[in-house]
C-alpha cells in the first residue's frame, strides 16, 4: 500500500507533490484538499499524522481535521497519539492538554498510550489537577491493567509532593514490577522519608542495581553513610552488578565515613570495569581520597585525567586547603584560570578557606572582592561565613564584626558561629555573647555554641557565668554532643566514644596509652588541662583528657595495625590543643604518620609535626 500511495504522489505535477505532503499550516492543508477533489485524486495521499498537527489546537481546524481523518482506515486515536506525543515533549506541553480537551469534546475514545502521553505532559507541568483527570479517565476506561501506566501516574504524584495519593495508587495496583518498588522509592526519598524508602525497600521482591543504588545514596545524603557502605557490602554478596552510579554513592559514603581501604577497592574497580575516564567518578573519586586524608592519591587522580571540569578543579583546590596546603591551592588556581577554566562560587569557597587557615588576610579580601567584579559570582551566604572566619581567626574580631552587620542578607549560624570561635581563641567576652545572642535565635539547639561560650567563661574563670550557661542547656533540652571517633581496621569500622571504657580491647588500649605517656613525658609532655573547662582537681582533668575518643582511636590502630602504617582517625568534634600536642610527640615516638580528620580540617602528624602551621 506504501508504494501505491508514494507511486501516486510520483505521479502528481512537482508543485501538487509540494503542496500535498508539506503543508505547514490549515489553509494550506485546505488548498491540499481542494486540489486532491479536484483531480480526483485519493484523499490517502495526504500524510494523517501532518493534518493532525497542523490543526490540533485550533476549534475550528480540529473540528475540519476529525472529518477529514474519517476517510481514512487507520483509526483516529493512532493518529492524534503522534500528535500527543510531539506536544507533550515540546517546549509547551500544555498544548497536549488542551489537544486532549478536544479529542473528548469529539468523543475521540482515548487509549493508554493517550493517557501516558497526556500525563508526561502533566508530569512536565506539575499540574496536579488535570493529572488528577486523566487518572479518572484511566480508572474509568479501565486501563488499571497496564503497569506502565499506572508507574507513570505513581511517578506524577510523587513529583506533584503528593506521597499519600502514591501510596494509595501503589496499593491498589494489580500487579507491580521493580519500577513501581523504585518510584516510590525515590519520592520517599526525595521527601526526606528515609525511613518510608528503606521500608520499601526491605519488602521489594526483587531489586535490580537502581533499587541498591537509590537506597545507598538515600544513605549518604541522610548522613548514614556506614549503613550505605553495609548495603554495598550486601549487593556485592548477592552479585547485582554495578554502574557508574553506584560507584559515586559508594564513594561518597566511603568519604563521610573514611572508609578508605573500600573506597581504593573500588577505585580498582572502576579501572577493571572501564568506569576510570568517568569524570564524575573521578571527581567523586578526589573528594573521597581528600576526605580519607589521601592528598597524594587525590592529586594522582587529579593529574592523570584525562578532562577536568570545574569541579574537579575546586575539588583539589578545597581538598590543598583543609590539609593545609594554602599556597598549593593558591597555585593550581591560578593554573585553572590560565587553562581558560572559569570559577565557581565553590572555587572561591576553597580559596577562602585556604587563607583563612593560612591567616592570608589579604589574599581573602583580593579574592572575595573579584569573585564579583573579575567572574559575576554573587557571594552566597557561606562565601560571608569564610570572611568572617578569616578576620576571626586572624583576630580581627571587630572587622568580622563591621563586615556581619554590613552584609547584604541575614547572617546565618554559621556566620556568628564563626565570630563565636574566634572570641574564644582571642577570649573577647563581650563579642561572645552578642554572637551566643544571636546564636540563641538562630539554631537554638546546637550544643556546640552553648559549650563555646560556657568554655569562654570557664576560662575566664566567671564559673557562676559558665554554670548559668550549662543549666540554659538542660532547660532547652540541649544535650551535649558526646566526642566520637572512628578508626577502620581490616574492612571494619571501630567507634570510640569520649570516656568509654566498654570496647574488648579496653584494658590493651589504657595499657598502651600508659606506655605512650611514659615516653611522652620523657620528652616533656604535660597534660594541657586548661582544656577541660570544669571546675575539678587537677588529677581529675588529667583523667578526662586521656579518655578523649580520639586518644582511645589512636591505641587501638596501634595495637591492631601493622608498624609503619598510616593511622586513620575520624572524630565529629575539633581536636584539642592537648590531643594536638600528644599526637605530634606520638607520631615521633612510634615512627607513624598519623592522620586525623576533625569537624574543621585534616591532621597530618609526622616526625613530631603537623601539618597544619597552627592549631586554631
Amino acid at each position: 500500500m506504501q508504494v501505491t500511495m508514494s507511486s501516486s504522489l510520483h505521479s502528481l505535477p512537482w508543485p501538487a507533490q509540494t503542496l500535498v505532503s508539506n503543508f505547514n499550516s490549515p489553509l494550506e492543508l485546505k488548498q491540499a484538499h481542494a486540489y486532491l477533489i479536484k483531480t480526483n485524486t485519493p484523499l490517502s495521499l495526504i500524510p494523517p499524522s501532518r493534518i493532525a498537527s497542523v490543526c490540533a489546537l485550533s476549534h475550528l481546524d480540529f473540528s475540519y481535521a476529525h472529518r477529514l481523518l474519517a476517510h481514512f482506515h487507520q483509526p483516529h486515536i493512532v493518529v492524534w497519539n503522534s500528535c500527543l506525543k510531539t506536544l507533550a515533549e515540546s517546549d509547551s506541553p500544555f498544548d497536549a492538554i488542551i489537544l486532549f480537551r478536544r479529542l473528548r469534546e469529539f468523543d475521540v475514545v482515548p487509549d493508554s498510550f493517550t493517557c501516558a502521553f497526556v500525563l508526561k505532559a502533566c508530569t512536565a507541568l506539575l499540574d496536579d489537577k488535570n493529572g488528577k483527570i486523566i487518572h479518572g479517565v484511566v480508572e474509568k476506561f479501565g486501563f488499571q491493567w497496564n503497569m506502565v501506566l499506572q508507574n507513570i501516574i505513581l511517578n506524577f504524584y510523587g513529583l506533584c509532593g503528593e506521597m499519600s495519593t502514591a501510596r494509595l495508587v501503589f496499593d491498589k495496583m494489580p500487579q507491580r514490577d521493580v519500577v513501581s518498588w523504585n518510584v516510590m522509592i525515590t519520592h520517599l526519598v526525595k521527601s526526606g522519608d528515609f525511613e518510608g524508602a528503606y521500608g520499601f525497600f526491605s519488602r521489594m521482591p526483587e531489586r535490580n542495581v537502581r533499587s541498591w543504588t537509590m537506597m545507598i545514596s538515600a544513605c549518604v545524603h541522610s548522613g548514614r553513610p556506614k549503613e550505605g557502605v553495609e548495603l554495598f557490602m550486601e549487593m556485592e554478596k548477592i552479585g547485582v552488578q554495578v554502574n557508574e552510579v553506584t560507584v559515586v554513592a559508594v564513594l561518597s559514603a566511603c568519604a563521610d565515613l573514611g572508609a578508605l581501604e573500600l573506597g581504593m577497592r573500588i577505585h580498582e574497580y572502576s579501572k577493571r570495569s572501564g568506569f576510570g575516564r568517568n569524570v564524575r567518578v573521578l571527581n567523586t573519586l578526589i573528594d573521597m581520597y581528600v576526605k580519607c586524608g589521601c592528598l597524594e592519591e587525590a592529586r594522582r587522580v587529579f593529574e592523570e585525567m584525562e578532562e577536568r571540569t570545574i569541579v574537579s578543579w575546586s575539588a583539589m583546590i578545597q581538598g590543598l586547603a583543609i590539609h593545609g596546603h594554602a599556597q598549593e591551592a593558591l597555585r593550581v588556581f591560578s593554573m585553572m584560570i590560565e587553562m581558560g577554566v572559569m570559577p565557581n562560587g565553590v572555587t572561591f569557597i576553597g580559596l577562602l578557606h585556604a587563607c583563612s587557615h593560612m591567616g592570608l588576610v589579604d589574599k581573602g579580601r583580593r579574592f572575595f572582592s573579584c569573585m564579583t567584579r573579575d567572574y559575576g559570582i554573587i557571594p552566597e551566604i557561606e562565601h560571608y561565613g569564610c570572611m568572617v572566619d578569616l578576620y576571626s581567626r586572624a583576630g580581627l574580631l571587630q572587622e568580622a564584626h563591621e563586615f556581619i552587620m554590613n552584609m547584604p542578607i541575614k547572617p546565618n549560624g554559621v556566620v556568628w558561629g564563626a565570630l563565636l570561635g574566634g572570641c574564644k581563641v582571642h577570649k573577647n567576652i563581650e563579642l561572645a555573647e552578642e554572637a551566643a545572642r544571636h546564636l540563641a535565635q538562630l539554631d537554638p539547639l546546637n550544643d556546640g555554641y552553648y559549650i563555646v561560650l560556657s568554655n569562654i567563661y570557664a576560662e575566664a574563670e566567671r564559673w557562676e557565668d559558665a554554670s548559668r550557661v550549662r543549666k540554659l542547656m538542660k532547660n532547652r533540652g540541649v544535650k551535649k554532643k558526646p566526642g566520637c571517633s572512628s578508626i577502620m581496621v581490616d574492612g571494619v569500622i571501630h567507634e570510640f566514644v569520649a570516656g568509654d571504657d566498654s570496647h574488648s580491647q579496653a584494658n590493651e588500649i589504657s595499657d598502651m596509652w600508659e606506655k605512650l605517656l611514659d615516653y611522652m613525658k620523657l620528652k616533656g609532655y604535660k597534660p594541657d588541662t586548661s582544656v577541660v573547662l570544669l571546675d575539678v582537681e587537677e588529677k581529675e582533668k588529667e583523667k578526662f583528657l586521656y579518655g578523649h575518643s580520639e586518644k582511645l582511636a589512636l591505641c587501638f590502630g596501634l595495637i591492631n595495625t601493622p608498624p609503619g602504617s598510616v593511622i586513620r582517625i575520624m572524630k565529629n568534634l575539633r581536636v584539642c590543643e592537648d590531643c594536638h600536642a600528644a599526637f605530634k610527640l606520638i607520631s615521633a615516638i612510634v615512627n607513624r604518620e598519623i592522620v586525623v580528620r576533625d569537624r574543621n580540617r585534616f591532621h597530618c602528624f609526622k616526625d613530631g609535626a603537623c601539618s597544619c602551621q597552627n592549631y586554631w
